[in-house]
């Protein structure tokens, strides 16, 4: 069985390379430099004639994952946004203030999510305690975990990485995010039998507009997904 490729994409143009380069699966959002939120109404509506699977990442604002009856209220409605878009997919997280995975707010938002396939993010990276996580993210329903071993990169928690996926005993599918691209991913899938991997594909482009980078709305590189990035990971995976 090869490994399935999801790929991360903000925009239209990564949209278009992440099918083109052959990925598996799309984790639509905006704005990724902030770790990914709620994808524009625009961007879903592309997906909607997306030949591969599209999860919309739900996500209001940036910052922490301890959400507020506003906050929850604006998830609530993007959930209902993306199944009325005919999308196959959420992608959420919620914290309590200590970190661990917050139960009631997860479970409001699974059960709004009737119809739709669920991914828990890298609010899992938080938790101080990776089984109960585990053990709720399973009773709840979710289908796998987005997760980097609680480290800033999946290589850097490669160890609690290997205890995740003992630990999920086949019952949930683990998915290592945070960095990993054709340079690391043999030595990922080497140490763990993963059957899926997320990567942005992503490669740097030069700031366009010296006036634009001045008033702050550009930083001095973006980031863009490759095809030619896709379709290398796509052919790695494909020849595990």
């Amino acid at each position: 069985m090869t490994v399935l490729l999801e790929v991360c994409v903000d925009n239209p143009e990564g949209l278009a390379a992440a099918i083109q380069g052959g990925a598996d699966r799309v984790e639509l959002c905006s704005a990724l430099d902030l770790g990914g939120l709620t994808p524009t109404p625009g961007l879903i509506g592309q997906a909607k004639a997306s030949p591969i699977p599209i999860y919309a990442m739900i996500r209001p604002r940036p910052g922490n994952f301890v959400f507020s009856e506003t906050d929850i209220d604006a998830m609530l409605r993007e959930i209902d946004t993306i199944r009325s878009n005919g999308l196959t997919g959420a992608v959420f997280g919620a914290n309590l203030a200590n970190g661990a995975l917050d139960y009631k707010t997860l479970g409001r938002l699974i059960r709004q999510c009737d119809g739709l396939k669920v991914t828990l993010h890298r609010a899992f990276d938080l938790v101080p305690d990776i089984a109960e996580a585990i053990n709720i993210a399973i009773e709840l329903g979710f289908e796998r975990i987005l997760t980097s071993g609680r480290a800033l990169t999946s290589v850097e928690g490669i160890d609690d990485l290997k205890l995740i996926f003992e630990l999920a005993e086949g019952k949930i599918k683990i998915m290592p995010g945070s960095g990993v691209n054709i340079s690391n991913a043999g030595m990922l899938l080497d140490c763990i039998p993963f059957s899926e991997i997320h990567s942005s594909c992503s490669v740097s482009l030069p700031a366009t507009s010296d006036a634009a980078k001045r008033l702050g709305f550009e930083t001095a590189s973006q980031k863009q997904t490759s095809k030619d990035a896709v379709r290398a990971l796509k052919d790695f995976c494909l020849s595990r």
